[in-house]
């Protein structure tokens, strides 16, 4: 999973050896939540106009984890 969101994310951006993914434990609900970094100068390009970029890596992503029984959310810092 951390996998795909590295490539999603640096298909979008200028710098994409500035990428970085973090993961935490899962929480009490059973949540993955993974973080996604970026460079200050990408952030636009990941979040696109009233956040349907961001949208739609959650979406992407949520329905990737679904195939594995998983949770997840992601935070893009």
């Amino acid at each position: 999973m951390k996998d795909l969101l590295l490539l999603i994310a640096q298909g979008l951006v200028s710098n994409p050896e500035e990428v970085s993914v973090t993961v935490d434990d899962v929480d009490d609900n059973g949540v993955t939540v993974y973080h996604l970094h970026v460079a200050a100068d990408d952030m636009g390009r990941v979040i696109g106009k009233q956040g349907r970029i961001a949208k739609a890596i959650r979406t992407v992503m949520r329905s990737a984890a679904s195939r594995n029984d998983e949770k997840i959310s992601v935070e893009i810092e």
